[in-house]
């Protein structure tokens, strides 16, 4: 048994406690969290079993986690980052649920069920990129003759970016190279007849590109005081717009 200062908890309870918490915290850092979210739903749901004095230290890639009472320390090095906010929201609701009262068994059989589920099929984020290329389009007063460029540059756009992040994860470089490809088929759509408003196209194109979710949690970051993510994640946000901006540009360039 491990006894704390007002408690004894057996080993096997202290453990499962840390494995929720440091997990939870995994989900939601792979997945699009902001640090101080992270830290404070670790913090909360290690609380809420009635672990105390434990500490978390989050950036964007790396999550150190103790509890200082139980000797136990541990760091998770996070390899690959997306945008799956319906994870987000699940490790959100599952610690609503802890701070509840959910049973330790039960909350982890959850915990698992959220980090096996499957991210959307490829084809529909394909698809999704297409539309979301055609709704830019309309926002920024696009014409209809325009529609199938700002359609096929969505979605061949994202087609790119996260086909080839499956196999690589040289981000930049597969963000120059999709708005590259984005900026060659507005060019031609617009050079071979039908097409009317280039710029148009290629602004609405390039738009499920633009890490919008990552600018808004550098903003929110630095806000909170997390000064070290805020920095990190603006100027990975900088990264890519100037790697989407490069690939549009040459291809203006040289046409």
């Amino acid at each position: 048994m491990i006894e704390a200062p007002d408690r004894v908890y057996s080993e096997d309870f202290v453990r499962d406690v840390f494995y929720i918490a440091i997990n939870s915290g995994k989900i939601l850092l792979e997945n699009g969290a902001e640090t101080y979210r992270i830290e404070d739903t670790m913090l909360r749901i290690a609380s809420s079993y009635g672990i105390e004095n434990a500490q978390v230290f989050v950036t964007p890639t790396v999550i150190i986690f103790s509890m200082n009472d139980y000797a136990l320390t541990q760091t998770v090095r996070i390899e690959e980052r997306a945008n799956n906010l319906e994870k987000v929201d699940s490790i959100n609701n599952l610690s609503r649920r802890i701070s509840d009262g959910l049973p330790l068994k039960t909350a982890i059989k959850q915990l698992e069920t959220i980090h096996e589920a499957r991210m959307f099929p490829f084809w529909l984020v394909v698809l999704s990129g297409g539309i979301i290329g055609v709704m830019f389009l309309y926002l920024f007063e696009g014409v209809l003759i325009d529609v199938p460029a700002a359609f096929i540059g969505g979605a061949s756009g994202v087609l790119i970016l996260e086909g080839i992040l499956r196999y690589t994860k040289l981000k930049f470089f597969i963000e120059f190279f999709a708005a590259l490809f984005i900026g060659i088929v507005s060019v031609l759509y617009v050079g071979s007849g039908p097409g009317q408003m280039l710029d148009t196209i290629v602004i609405a194109s390039v738009m499920p590109l633009v890490p919008g979710v990552l600018i808004t949690n550098a903003i929110r970051e630095m806000i909170r005081g997390h000064l070290l993510a805020g920095i990190v994640k603006g100027a990975e946000a900088a990264l890519t717009a100037i790697a989407i901006g490069a690939g549009v540009g040459l291809v203006f360039m040289l046409s």
